[in-house]
């Protein structure tokens, strides 16, 4: 006989995870098989094992007989031939018993009889009845599992229990369900209130309130008041790197497996087709069986050609029909409970939605709120593990969380970003401050806030960021960047931001990524921003209030506007410098310029400005004006400008300048002028009369003389016209005795007058480009040009005797 243990490997398709898929009426279902296939396998054994029939001839004599009982037992067949049917009819009329008859039979006659009677008189129903149930069984074996091995529904499956699998034994869903649920609960989202000049920060909690409150576009604050700001968990006891890194890969293989078996929903019909196949199956069995039942008779009556053993009647015994009798009702029984199952499996699928599953308990019970619903074949997955255990899903929900992936990845970042890597990425800025960059990180390490002596902290490209309350550790902290990072702040980071922080520089793609928290840095003295701030459709500049950056003095804008935002007035009584890159856009009004009385620098570049605007001029503190990378093809308003009596610095650079105004000498007060990359032809002899310049650069345009005037300017110190057209220099230049940087490269100068001695403070002189052939020997009266600062070709070097070229060298 076959092992039990093969049955139930056949039952469970070899394959003991695919329990989980299984509900308990399908699990039933197989123990039934188990026993209707051991019916049908004994039915056989004894078939195989016994003689099936054992047939005695009945001898028709004279009416001295009597009745014999074989016939009464059953009816004549029908279809009978016509010796057949005429003996049956004699014995019905006259039939004799015999006792202790010799037959005079051999052996041989007495097998070809039973065999003979077996085959023509038993009814086929009790000779096949054993193979009908074995059959019947194996079939219904082969319906239930037959989407585990149909290969467009044995692949998810398999996936499925994969992954299912993993995910329960996982060590990181044990501690998301246990710790991360209650860090979740005690999120609060926080509002702020717009013009709200009672409080310094307006911040709202999500109670009662949040009706009157105005809700900023997204959440840029959470609130953490449950824990202790100094609290931090020590991520090395919680995974070792290789079970987060297991961890990180179920969280994006379910992403996966989920996109696509949300798709459709063939492993919900495959599994009504094969349960509906089960109930036809049911039916068929059951009419037919019943039917049949009655047929297997113990004693049945067989015809026999006369010719073939001298007699035509034989009684024969059919010696498994009490068994199998018993058996098929049995059998039917069986077959009936497997039918109702079958029944309410089909109810079941269609009585409740399973083509949708909600984890709305899992998220109350967990309080992990982020878990989505599923749809499709992934519901109906889940639905039926459930009836497994519903233990299953509430683990696997914890790797459809977005959050819990991003505690994962907080927990991995750690233990990636050793406080002594991160030492090693610290660094100097422009602003003399210790910086740390990270860049292209997936979130913000832990670790970052135990680096106490960090002063400046720079986040690019990082997603998901939330400055958590142990920022307040980093106590040197004054600059923050966020370049295409926008973040959100825990409550006690906000605190402490908005007390200490001095320097925000924000990059950002869309409004949205503008964090609403920027508005209420109180100790806030400089913010650049950079991106978006104009409304496609109502091309308005989108900025909020900065009335409450009530210490903000400089304040640079990356944009393209239309107009200089009306929000700057908020801060005009306090605002030193003010920085626009347009990008190129043209900046049309500047009424807000003229509320900006405090201005000291004022930055208009790349705004397509054709002539000077006239709201710059009632700007009376200013001192520094720079309109780099405009159109600007004149500057005849410049004489507007000595309204504006500190300006010392005025940058032109960039330009389409042709020609400079005699008006400039009205501009008493400059100390730096730079008309640089622009088209100018001739240089105003009136231009020399500003006494005070200081820097002067002539560079990159188009003259081919200088003024004589140009000696007049005494302060000069820095002094550049490369990449001109000049031929001669006139020696009034040389008697500009402050001259520290001369630059007269790429130019057509053909000689250096001997007068260049006469620059005593020259550091730096660069000749390079020129027609020169020789170098005049009073170069070395300057006592401060070193070679190195003599910048010219290696051949001109040559023509200086060698002992001036080692006392230059020596200096």
């Amino acid at each position: 006989m076959i092992p039990v243990n093969e049955f139930r490997n056949i039952a469970t398709e070899q394959n003991p995870r695919f329990r989980v898929l299984k509900p308990w009426w399908d699990v039933f279902s197989e123990y039934l098989c188990i026993a209707m296939l051991m019916i049908g396998v004994f039915g056989c054994t004894v078939q195989l094992t016994q003689e099936k029939i054992s047939c005695l001839p009945d001898r028709i004599s004279g009416t001295s007989h009597e009745d014999i009982d074989c016939n009464h037992l059953r009816q004549p067949r029908l279809n009978q031939s016509p010796w057949e049917h005429a003996i049956t009819k004699q014995i019905a009329q006259n039939v004799v018993e015999v006792f202790g008859r010799k037959n005079d039979l051999d052996i041989h006659q007495y097998i070809f009889i039973n065999s003979f009677c077996y085959e023509r008189a038993v009814h086929w129903y009790g000779k096949f009845f054993p193979y009908l149930v074995v059959i019947h069984t194996m079939i219904f074996m082969v319906a239930s599992s037959f989407w585990f091995k149909f290969p467009g529904t044995s692949s998810k499956i398999e996936l499925f229990v994969t992954i299912l699998g993993k995910c329960f034994d996982s060590p990181w869903t044990t501690r998301a369900i246990s710790e991360l649920s209650e860090d979740r609960q005690e999120e609060q989202t926080v509002t702020w209130r717009k013009n709200n000049a009672q409080r310094p920060s307006a911040v709202e909690c999500p109670d009662g309130e949040v009706k009157s409150a105005i809700f900023i576009r997204t959440m840029s604050v959470v609130s953490n008041t449950g824990k202790n700001a100094l609290e931090s968990e020590p991520a090395t006891s919680v995974l070792d790197k290789k079970e987060g890194e297991q961890a990180k890969a179920l969280f994006e293989k379910v992403r996966k497996f989920r996109t696509h078996v949300e798709e459709a929903d063939l492993l919900y019909i495959m599994y009504i087709l094969q349960t509906s196949l089960k109930v036809l199956k049911f039916a068929i069995i059951t009419i037919y069986s019943v039917a049949l039942v009655p047929n297997i008779e113990i004693v049945v009556t067989c015809i026999v050609p006369p010719h073939l053993t001298g007699f035509s009647v034989f009684c024969c015994n059919h010696n498994k029909a009490h068994l199998f009798s018993k058996l098929a009702y049995c059998y039917i029984c069986f077959v009936g409970v497997y039918g109702l199952l079958c029944i309410y499996s089909l109810y079941w699928l269609f009585h409740r939605p399973l083509k949708v599953y909600s984890f709305e308990q899992v998220r109350l019970e967990t309080g992990i709120n982020d878990i989505p619903d599923v749809k499709n074949d992934f519901a109906f997955l889940l639905h039926l593990s459930d009836q497994y255990d519903a233990l299953y899903s509430k683990r696997f929900a914890v790797f459809l969380s977005e959050v819990s992936e991003s505690r994962l990845g907080q927990v991995n970042l750690n233990l990636e970003w050793p406080i002594k890597k991160l030492r090693t990425r610290l660094s100097r800025n422009a602003s003399n401050r210790l910086e740390l960059h990270l860049f292209m990180l997936p979130g913000l390490p832990d670790t970052v806030f135990e680096l106490q002596e960090v002063e400046s902290l720079k986040l690019e490209v990082i997603s998901n960021v939330t400055i958590p309350a142990t920022v307040i550790q980093l106590i040197a902290l004054q600059e923050l960047s966020l370049i295409h990072c926008p973040a959100k702040l825990q409550l006690a980071a906000f605190t402490h931001l908005r007390d200490n922080l001095k320097v925000l520089r924000i990059t950002f793609e869309s409004l949205e990524q503008l964090p609403m928290w920027m508005y209420t840095l109180q100790s806030l003295e400089e913010l650049h921003l950079s991106g978006p701030l104009t409304s496609e459709l109502s091309r308005s500049t989108m900025l909020d209030t900065l009335r409450e950056l009530k210490n903000l003095r400089v304040l640079m804008i990356h944009s393209k506007l239309t107009k200089i935002p009306s929000s700057v007035a908020d801060v005009a009584g306090h605002l030193l410098k003010l920085r626009v890159h347009n990008s190129g856009g043209k900046l049309q009004a500047f009424s807000s310029l003229r509320k900006l009385v405090n201005l000291a620098t004022l930055e208009l570049m790349a705004c397509e400005l054709e002539r000077l605007p006239s709201a710059m001029f009632s700007l009376a503190n200013l001192q520094e004006l720079d309109l780099k990378e405009n159109r600007l093809t004149t500057v005849e308003e410049i004489l507007s400008l000595q309204h504006c009596r500190r300006l010392n610095t005025l940058r032109l650079w960039h330009n389409s300048i042709a020609y400079m105004p005699e008006d400039i000498s009205k501009l008493r007060s400059l100390e730096t002028l730079d008309l640089s990359w622009n088209k100018i032809r001739r240089l105003p002899p009136r231009l020399c009369y500003c006494t005070r310049l200081r820097l002067l650069d002539l560079s990159h345009n188009q003259l081919t003389s200088l003024p004589p005037e140009i000696g007049i300017l005494q302060s000069l110190w820095h002094f550049s016209v490369a990449y001109n057209s000049l031929e001669v220099l006139p020696d009034e230049l040389f008697s500009c005795k402050r001259l520290r940087t001369l630059d007269l490269g790429n130019n057509s100068i053909a000689l250096l007058s001997a007068r260049v001695g006469n620059l005593a403070h020259l550091v730096t002189l660069e000749l390079k480009g020129n027609r020169l052939e020789s170098l005049p020997m009073e170069i070395a009266d300057c006592s401060f040009l070193k070679l190195t600062g003599l910048i010219v070709e290696d051949s001109l070097l040559d023509t200086l005797p060698s002992d001036v070229k080692h006392r230059m060298s020596e200096r």
